[in-house]
């Protein structure tokens, strides 16, 4: 898959117990994301943060969370991303969602076993 060297960053923040249709909202995006051909999609759970209620999300042992903080980002064309971003607005109904040019530097898979 090419991807131009001016991609598109998009960032989504959520939480771990978000759902979507009864699944984990992260693999909900993730796989529409995959559905849509979008180049790459990396889910990172957070160890601790905040959003807009400001309620306090972390792993430390004396206030164990089962509730962390979720990034899903995708790197694609804008075009790519734009097709995506419907979708996110209706699965996203708490977090933050942000779009950012990035340089793609090197965007490459092991060819295909023989």
């Amino acid at each position: 898959m090419k991807i131009p060297q001016q991609g598109w960053l998009l960032r989504i923040f959520v939480s771990e117990n978000d759902r979507w249709h009864g699944r984990p909202l992260y693999e909900a995006i993730v796989m529409k994301a995959r559905e849509l051909h979008i180049a790459g999609a990396t889910v990172v759970k957070g160890s601790m943060g905040f959003g807009a209620h400001s309620r306090l999300h972390t792993a430390k042992v004396l206030r164990l969370s089962e509730d962390l903080p979720i990034v899903i980002e995708l790197v694609d064309s804008r075009e790519k991303l734009d097709a995506l971003l419907p979708h996110i607005d209706d699965m996203v109904t708490e977090g933050l969602v942000t779009l950012e040019k990035v340089e793609v530097i090197k965007y490459r898979a092991d060819p295909p076993a023989n």
